[in-house]
């Protein structure tokens, strides 16, 4: 059930009512995430900026989508693993890659190694060890990667998070638009 409203751009405060104009200038419209952020024009701007600045992580495409859709199976948000799977299918997942993500799997060995610690980051950073991090660079991963799963598992929690506590459920057509839009700013 919905808990926030959505706003539209001419109700919105004065900056989120620019950020929301410039991208339905761009993008035609914006989805019911964005929409309902801009509550908020601290928190609009800071996604959005974060969102944008996150595309341009080393991680394959298909690859964040796979640590995306594990973070987003552990916090609990439908709205947001149904447009990751989406995203993912764009990004030439199959169903099976997707299922396997769900479970924090993939049939590459390296890519479930980073998958699991993408999940601990988010459920319990302290538990990560030197010997974690280690393990993770014998399967070669870079520091870079290593750091840009902290802040994918970030922008995912926000995500989550913000769309249970606004109510935002999923509905029968997809959501890849919401992915594609939100940080194409």
């Amino acid at each position: 059930m919905r808990r926030l409203a959505e706003v539209k751009p001419e109700d919105a405060p004065a900056r989120s009512r620019e950020l929301l104009t410039d991208i339905i200038t761009r993008r035609g419209s914006v989805g019911p995430m964005v929409s309902t952020m801009a509550h908020s024009p601290a928190l609009l701007q800071g996604y959005l900026e974060f969102s944008r600045a996150m595309k341009r992580a080393k991680l394959p495409r298909a690859l964040g989508e796979k640590i995306s859709l594990a973070a987003q199976e552990w916090i609990g948000c439908d709205f947001c693993l149904q447009a990751h799977a989406a995203a993912g299918r764009a990004a030439g997942l199959t169903d099976n890659d997707i299922a396997l993500a769900r479970q924090a799997m993939s049939t590459d060995a390296r890519e479930t190694a980073l998958i699991s610690a993408a999940l601990r980051i988010l459920a319990e950073p302290s538990s990560l060890s030197d010997e974690d991090v280690i393990q993770l660079r014998s399967h070669g991963w870079s520091d870079r990667v290593i750091v840009e799963v902290v802040g994918l598992v970030t922008l995912n929690l926000l995500t989550g998070a913000f769309n249970l506590v606004a109510g935002l459920e999923p509905e029968t057509e997809d959501h890849s638009g919401d992915i594609a839009q939100l940080g194409a700013s």
